[in-house]
């Protein structure tokens, strides 16, 4: 991992990884800030869902989000949060390829941001995993 990383302390990377979610949870998909949003959830949920969907999708981000910036079950949030991305993204790349910016760069940015998720859940005992040893 980067140096910068390293010294970062590992609750401010926790703050920044569930900023990105809070981000686009709240301003991507519930204040429609980045509109294109909806228009991929609609080219996977149908256009029908779509305006149901998308703040549902946000409530979750800003949840999972909030989960990460709690420091709690570090690694559950970490496999949630592959999870949600490797799906995310799958889905947009096979029906929504033509909405996205770049697919190949969404891949790369999401890789290192997983990698900095994973970073942050294995480079610390969470306050839980501390109890339990």
């Amino acid at each position: 991992m980067h140096t910068v990383f390293k010294k970062m302390p590992l609750k401010l990377i926790g703050i920044l990884i569930g900023g990105i979610w809070i981000f686009h949870g709240l301003y991507s998909k519930l204040l429609h800030g980045i509109p294109r949003h909806e228009l991929i959830v609609g080219r996977i949920l149908g256009d029908s869902l779509a305006g149901l969907a998308t703040p549902f999708i946000g409530i979750g981000e800003i949840l999972l989000g909030c989960w990460v910036i709690s420091g709690h079950f570090r690694r559950p949030a970490a496999a949630l949060q592959t999870l949600a991305l490797i799906s995310m993204n799958t889905l947009e790349i096979i029906l929504a390829a033509d909405l996205l910016i770049s697919p190949i760069g969404m891949v790369a940015l999401n890789l290192c941001f997983v990698a900095l998720i994973w970073y942050w859940a294995l480079c610390e005992k969470s306050p839980d995993q501390s109890r339990l040893h």
